[in-house]
């Protein structure tokens, strides 16, 4: 009875050992190929994908960003024009007011004249008077004192915040000096109208023109 031959061990590694060598640098290329492949096709394009998808939204973040920069500068910039346009406001309001405050428009001007050492001998509110755009609010006024007081009188006025117009100024009669002995000056009369302004309410008929004789209203900024 024959016996069955034997299976030979090792015969990939004898087969390859036989193989010349072209053969062998042939396979150990398409090892390294198929190796490569993998790598490239697993490894290398994922992580292409996730620095382009990276890349992306960095671009897009800084996009953002920039957008992000320029809405703050425009808000910036809208809120110093709004607080600007709020003082410019309040300015004309002071120098304009909706309301006639006849007892302050009298009391700045009471007190001016005591700062600069007037002597008031009338003050006389007289009707208020329409205009286009605005109202007018005359008050007589008879004061006495020294050139230089009265000049002082007047300055003072033209630094109040609100509109006044001093109008219609006469001087009356230069008396000598009875106050004050030690000083040689004059004491100079002087009649004049103190006009302030208001703004109209919106249920007050707006007049025509301005009535004949009075000067229009000054400009914010221009003094009396």
């Amino acid at each position: 009875m024959a016996k069955p031959a034997k299976k030979q061990s090792g015969g990939g590694n004898e087969a390859f050992a036989r193989l010349p060598a072209a053969g062998k640098a042939g396979i150990g290329i398409g090892l390294v190929a198929v190796i490569g492949a993998v790598y490239y096709f697993a490894l290398h394009m994922s992580m292409t994908d996730e620095i382009q998808s990276a890349q992306g939204r960095h671009v897009q973040l800084m996009q953002q960003m920039t957008q992000a920069r320029a809405q703050n500068a425009e808000y910036v910039r809208l809120r110093e024009e709004l607080a600007q346009r709020e003082g410019l406001d309040r300015a004309n309001l002071r120098a304009l007011p909706a309301e006639a405050e006849t007892a302050s428009f009298l009391q700045d001007l009471n007190r001016l004249a005591e700062l600069s050492g007037l002597e008031i001998q009338l003050v006389e509110p007289r009707p208020e008077e329409g205009a286009d755009h605005y109202v007018r609010l005359p008050v007589r006024l008879q004061l006495s004192g020294r050139y230089h007081q009265l000049a002082r009188f007047f300055y003072n006025v033209s630094r109040l915040d609100r509109l006044i117009s001093m109008e219609n100024i006469n001087l009356g009669e230069v008396q000598a000096n009875d106050r004050d002995a030690q000083v040689d000056e004059v004491i100079i009369s002087v009649e004049v109208l103190a006009t302030t302004f208001r703004r109209p309410d919106e249920a007050e008929p707006q007049a025509a023109a301005t009535p004949p004789g009075a000067p229009g209203a000054p400009q914010p900024g221009t003094g009396t």
